[in-house]
């Protein structure tokens, strides 16, 4: 995919306003722009659905049928992924808040179209889109990985217990054993029992510190 061309999908169903949109998007900062026309707002989810290589819609507010900013609803309730501009011969800034509501990125007047104020926003807002989406995926890589420590945490805290109560069983044990006063064998293994409890203390108090350390 050759990043320096733009894919827009051109929502209108002005013809004379289409020629003047492909030619005031010529090439802008190093990109170009790829064009496409539907003059239907009913098309443009059949269209996103059937091949969604496109990086941006630009959307007619006065569409036959439904007006840009319910195409613009539907498409997001559709769960389809894409930055959205609103186009507008209407000086009304409550149709643009309504657009931005409805999930629009931006919103600009067709008589502000020129040859750099339509592909610097568009490319504006490609490069917000972008940084938000890297935000969100750095937000969700944060929290997953907040929620595998936190289970890692309780691992060995449960670890740490379940080692415990036993070997406290067998500590008791041992101490019993030590009162008859064992001597040879018995003895022997009496002290290597008891080295190993001691060794097994150990390691659970450095996991368990360890694992304090982590918070």
């Amino acid at each position: 995919m050759d990043e320096t061309v733009i894919r827009v999908l051109l929502v209108d169903d002005d013809s004379g306003f289409v020629s003047i949109v492909k030619h005031v998007l010529g090439p802008f900062q190093g990109k170009s722009f790829s064009i496409e026309w539907v003059n239907d707002g009913e098309k443009v989810i059949e269209r996103l659905k059937a091949d969604p290589a496109v990086d941006l819609v630009l959307m007619d507010y006065y569409l036959p049928h439904q007006n840009g900013l319910e195409i613009t609803r539907q498409i997001s309730e559709e769960g389809i992924k894409i930055p959205i501009v609103i186009l507008t011969a209407n000086r009304d800034f409550r149709a643009a808040v309504e657009a931005l509501k409805f999930g629009a990125e931006d919103y600009i007047l067709k008589e502000e179209i020129t040859d750099t104020v339509l592909p610097r926003t568009i490319i504006n807002v490609l490069e917000r889109t972008r940084l938000m989406s890297q935000i969100a995926k750095a937000e969700k890589h944060n929290l997953l990985s907040y929620h595998r420590n936190e289970a890692e945490r309780e691992l060995v805290v449960t670890m740490c217990h379940e080692f415990n109560n036993p070997l406290a069983a067998i500590k008791i044990s041992a101490a019993i054993l030590a009162r008859n006063q064992p001597d040879g064998t018995e003895r022997e293994l009496l002290e290597k029992l008891n080295q190993n409890i001691s060794a097994l203390e150990q390691q659970i108090i450095k996991l368990r510190d360890l694992n304090t350390e982590k918070k």
